[in-house]
């Protein structure tokens, strides 16, 4: 199969039946085989029975219907694993991504040698209260991460079949993709200018709590990719450290206290009227926590199930 096309929607009825013929427009000209699968993520209006007329005129059309809202990154995830296609096509359902853009995304996976194509969308037709942060966002994003794409969240994005599978998506980190497939070893990502329309139906759905998850997630991301199979390098560091800095200062009070009474013959002061005493008694307690963090990180990164368990209502092909 060529291509797998993954849409996560939410309450999306009445954009999918224009998408869906757009999409089969755009794989009858190129001549691809292709799937197209449609992941409910709990949607409250007629999205699912949509996906259902949609697969019974065209079976290469496939859904999962998810119990409840639990979010783009789960879509995405499920998609992902179900996914069959050599290249793996995510898009938004609200009609704002064009397919027309894919048979070049494909080509760049395949002729260029990509792992992974970001769309940019250059001119947005988005209100200033979106288009802003989002601004800041990505150059919030490109600092952190070292990765400089000028549009991490863009829906529509085009990756090898070894990337996705690579991946394991959860809470916000959808945004984040470029970033984790990077830090999988996938080396080469690119981006390509795409068109971004004007919603057409339905409302937005992004939301204020955003600006609080995505730098959450982005910091949670650079820390499991770095000490994820190996906790006990980052506690363990941090810990060892305020216990030196404790036990140096213990040792210094004991040393000066002996210099008091048998070299100067003098009454040593209390050691609770010394400030340094609490910073030295604090820093080894924080340290043996550390330790003791560390070492239960290991124990939970060994014997750790996987945390992308969602309850599906009923799926179509899959």
């Amino acid at each position: 199969m060529d291509l797998s096309v993954v849409i996560p929607l939410y309450n999306e009825e009445e954009s999918l039946p224009e998408l869906h013929q757009w999409l089969v427009r755009v794989m009858q000209a190129n001549a691809l085989s292709y799937e197209i699968l449609f992941i409910d993520d709990g949607s409250r209006d007629e999205s699912w029975h949509v996906v259902e007329k949609l697969a019974s005129e065209n079976k290469c059309v496939k859904g999962v219907r998810f119990m409840r809202n639990y979010g783009k990154s789960a879509a995405l995830h499920v998609g992902f694993e179900a996914a069959q296609g050599e290249i793996i096509i995510t898009m938004d359902a609200d009609l704002q991504d064009s397919p027309d853009e894919i048979p070049e995304l494909m080509a760049m996976i395949r002729s260029e040698g990509y792992d992974l194509v970001s769309g940019w969308k250059k001119k947005r037709h988005d209100p200033i209260t979106k288009t802003i942060p989002t601004k800041l966002y990505n150059w919030a994003t490109r600092r952190m991460s070292g990765i400089y794409l000028h549009d991490f969240n863009c829906g529509l994005k085009a990756y090898r079949k070894d990337v996705v599978k690579s991946l394991e998506i959860f809470g916000e980190m959808h945004r984040y993709i470029p970033v984790m497939a990077h830090r999988e070893g996938f080396k080469k990502i690119g981006e390509k200018i795409v068109e971004h329309r004007a919603r057409k139906f339905g409302t937005t759905k992004f939301g204020l709590e955003r600006f609080i998850n995505g730098p959450l997630d982005l910091l949670t991301i650079i820390f499991i990719s770095k000490f994820g199979k190996r906790p006990m390098h980052a506690f363990g560091t941090f810990g060892a450290f305020m216990f030196v800095v404790g036990l140096g200062s213990i040792l210094y009070l004991g040393i000066n206290k002996m210099l008091h009474l048998y070299v100067w013959q003098s009454q040593a002061p209390l050691l609770s009227n010394q400030a340094i005493f609490y910073v030295a008694l604090t820093s080894m307690i924080i340290g043996t926590q550390l330790f003791l963090a560390g070492f239960l990180g290991e124990l939970i990164s060994r014997n750790s199930s996987s945390r992308n368990t969602y309850k599906v209502r009923e799926s179509i092909r899959i």
